[in-house]
Parts: structure tokens; sequence; C-alpha cells
């Protein structure tokens, strides 16, 4: 006698960076994949790039076996991968996130694709002008979900005809949260008992040219000249020698910022240590030039620590909500269009030495428990506009709905490879 077996999981293709990678790509795919994995009606096989990998062999989990298989890869993937893939797994979904730069190879492919199976794009775009290029992508997709309102207008205007649902980024609230009482004071007893008397400034990014990471700090010092060098602190958990970015600590040397002023975090934190520093921080910055969304600060304000910010980008929906502010947003000086061959123009924004310093002063001269009242604002905007379980539950009513919608192989629905037009 053999056990009656249930109804065929549905299986999802994903391309995207390594879902174990501390990326905001890699955390946000991690997430959707966890949320329909907890249904128990769904499959991954997923293809993790955008990180330096120590072997190729196929990765699981302990939790999902099978259910979970992670192949690392270089780049993205490839046609003749994804080809082999669609033969042998015979999935009924692609979905695929980041920026649109790295598909162009995949959209080239798309008429091999979706007459088997509905691509799904969480889409990614950092600013205005509208990318009317993007439009032969956007129409490569049967559906698109947006990250930020600023993506999701780009993509309502630009592509109509196409399906977009909105869903934000979105951070585990049960990890990043606030954390009070002996557990900080000794964390910070440990880590930070010389910054006892100082104000305590974070910045977690990727030390990469858009992200200012050099300019912060020459700015830092500018601030510091201003209040004090002994009176605040600039914490920078990032890979001081990215390729990708400055040499951190030889700016750091050559302005002579080595007193304390500026510390740098390099190890790699599991989440819920991560949590801990901006709880131990008194402001989370980001001043990045171009920001699809910005993971850290959402993980900032969700542990009740106030952000600076430019109004750029997913940053901007953050620091308020229109109406309350959850720390000080800085309205960029420069709006320059630049661009390259693959994007012919797109807007970058950048913001104003003393506006900077200005709203470094402003942060610093507020007392503890103002900063603290704007924390708490943060918190409660992250729970009701950015919640976990909210996030969860639309990716999970998000899939059921395309794989009800447009089917997949045998049951493919709603997509046709031509169209009729008018010769006059």
């Amino acid at each position: 006698m053999t056990e009656t077996q249930g109804p065929k999981k549905k299986k999802v293709l994903v391309l995207s960076d390594h879902p174990m990678s501390p990326s905001g790509v890699g955390t946000q795919t991690k997430y959707m994949i966890e949320s329909l994995l907890e249904t128990g009606r769904y499959s991954f096989f997923c293809l993790g790039g955008a990180v330096k990998h120590d072997n190729y062999n196929p990765v699981k989990t302990d939790k999902w076996g099978d259910d979970w298989v992670i192949y690392p890869v270089d780049g993205y993937g490839n046609p003749d991968m994804i080809r082999s893939i669609l033969r042998r797994e015979k999935p009924d979904a692609l979905w695929f996130m980041t920026d649109p730069r790295f598909y162009g190879w995949l959209w080239e492919i798309e008429d091999e694709i979706r007459p088997l199976l509905p691509m799904v794009y969480y889409h990614v775009w950092d600013n205005y002008p509208y990318p009317k290029y993007n439009r032969a992508h956007y129409l490569s997709c049967d559906v698109i979900t947006t990250i930020s309102k600023v993506t999701d207008d780009i993509v309502r205007t630009v592509c109509p005809e196409r399906e977009v649902i909105h869903i934000p980024h979105s951070v585990n609230t049960q990890i990043f949260r606030p954390v009070e009482g002996e557990d900080m004071t000794a964390f910070k007893e440990e880590h930070f008992s010389e910054e006892k008397d100082k104000v305590i400034f974070f910045w977690n990014n990727r030390n990469a040219r858009r992200k200012q990471s050099g300019t912060l700090i020459f700015w830092f010092k500018k601030f510091l000249d201003k209040v004090g060098h002994d009176k605040a602190m600039l914490l920078m958990h990032t890979d001081v020698k990215d390729p990708n970015g400055q040499d951190l600590e030889a700016i750091v040397h050559e302005l002579g910022l080595t007193n304390g002023e500026v510390k740098f975090s390099t190890v790699k934190l599991e989440p819920e240590h991560l949590s801990l520093l901006y709880n131990a921080a008194d402001c989370t910055i980001n001043i990045s030039d171009a920001e699809g969304f910005g993971l850290a600060t959402l993980e900032s304000l969700s542990c009740g620590t106030p952000i600076i910010v430019n109004m750029t980008g997913g940053l901007q929906e953050q620091v308020t909500d229109g109406e309350e502010w959850f720390g000080i947003g800085i309205e960029p000086a420069s709006k320059a269009i630049i661009g390259s061959q693959d994007i012919p123009y797109i807007r970058e924004d950048r913001i104003n030495e003393d506006d900077f310093i200005n709203a470094l002063c402003k942060m610093f001269e507020m007392t503890q428990e103002d900063r603290q009242e704007l924390g708490e604002k943060g918190r409660q905007h992250v729970l009701t506009n950015y919640g976990f379980e909210e996030f969860q539950q639309k990716w999970v009513e998000t899939m059921d709905h395309i794989i009800e919608k447009y089917g997949s192989w045998g049951t493919r629905k709603n997509y046709q490879n031509w169209s009729l037009k008018e010769v006059k």
C-alpha cells in the first residue's frame, strides 16, 4: 500500500543574487522564497549569482532539502543554461530580480521561454526621467512587480499593457527590532566603551561609487571640525578595499581621522548582530546619488534608529510618509542627467555639502529623547507600510495569482507571440 501523494508542487526558476548573500537583492529573494516554501505548495531551483564562489556545487538547506536547490553561477546565467533547465526541470514560472542591464540576454530569448511559462520580473529602477528605452524589456515579461513607489510609477507609465504589482521591500521586524536593557548595555560596553559619550552615526553600504563613501568621510570631517572631534564618530560597515569603491583607509589616514573618529566594521555579520549595531547607533546615513530602495535604512528604522538620507529613489518614501518624518531628508542640489550606451539617460541626484553637514548638526543637537521619538515613529512606519508578514502574504497571493492566470506548459494562457496590425 502506498501513501497518497498530494498535488504536485509548483516549481519556480529564480535568477538573482545568491539568496544567501547579504546584498539587498539576495535578502529580498530569500524572503520571497521562504514565504512561498512555507505554504508547502512551491519548490525552487535557483541560479545564485553576483558573488565570488568557492565552488559551484549545488547547495541545499537542512530545512527545505530538495524543495530549494541553489546552483552558484557567474553573472546570472546564460541562454544555454536556461534552455537546459527548461528542458530538464520544466519550471512553472521564471522569477528574476535586479537591474535590467544584467538581463539583455534573457529578454533576447523570451520567445523561447514565454510560450512555455510566465516571466515575472521583480524590478529595480532608481530614478526619472521615464526610461522609455526599457519598454521593450517590460513587454518581454508577463508580470512586473515593483520595489518602490518610484519604480511602480515608472513601469505603469512606460508600459501600461503589462500587469504591474507593487511589493515594496521589507525586513524581518522580529530580527531588526529595538533592543534595550541589559542586552544593549552589555553590547555597548563590549564594543563602544570608548564612544559612550559620543553621538554614533552608522553607515552600512557597499563601498561603491554611487554610494558616495569617500565623500561621506570628507564631509564628516568638516562636521567634526565644527562640533569637536571627540563629540561624534562614524562607523562604516563595508569592505574598505572593494575594487568598485575607494580605498577608505587611505582617506581616513589622509584626513588624520585616526583617533576613533571613523571606524570600520568589515566582518560579515549575521542579521541579529547587525541589528545590535543599528541599536547602538544614534542615526543611520545613506547619501547615495542613486538608490532603488536602500535596505539598510529600512533595517535601521525597524530597529527604532532615525535616518539621514538623500531624497532619491526608495529612500524618500522611508524617511517620510508625507506627513510625519522619521529622520532628515536632504533634497538633491544637483539632478544631472547621466547615461551610457545601455542606459541613454537617467537622473543622478547629488546633495550639497553644506546641506549634509547641517543635517548632521541637526541630528547631533537633538536630545537622546528626541532621536528616540523619531526612531519610534520610524519603527511604526515600517510596521505599517513595510510589514514583514504583509510582504510574505503578498508574495504568496501574487505567485498564486500568476500561476492561476498565466499557467505553464500544457496550461499556458494569456500569451501570444503575434499581433495584428493594419497596413495602409
